[in-house]
């Protein structure tokens, strides 16, 4: 099972992370992930435990759990390029920007209102 944990302090290295894990059973892997520029962490991870059991027991035992000086964020990681459940989308309709224009006033309409006095 993926896990994503969320809130990690910058001095959290990819080994503390797999030792915290490690307490509650194999882990695969571990990863912090980091600024492509500055190759800081940007304060989340995943961890890869192979039994879901022991990676349902990480997550109900750490989240929210301190590690070096913050509260975690721990829970089952979304399939990449999911985070909403919708394949990718960031979200609901279209709204404003360019283009796409609705209804017939405005500085685009350029038509009559449809409610004449």
């Amino acid at each position: 099972m993926n896990i994503y944990v969320g809130n990690l302090a910058r001095e959290v290295t990819e080994e503390l992370l797999r030792q915290t894990f490690e307490a509650y059973g194999q882990v695969g892997s571990a990863s912090i992930i980091k600024d492509k520029f500055s190759g800081e962490s940007r304060g989340f991870g995943f961890i890869e435990m192979p039994s879901k059991d022991e990676a349902q027991a990480a997550i109900d035992g750490l989240n929210g759990k301190e590690v070096s000086g913050r509260a975690v964020k721990v829970s089952e990681a979304n399939e990449r390029g999911s985070r909403d459940g919708r394949g990718g989308s960031r979200g609901g309709p279209r709204r404003g920007g360019f283009g796409g224009g609705g209804g017939n006033r405005g500085p685009r309409g350029g038509g009559q209102s449809r409610f004449q006095d």
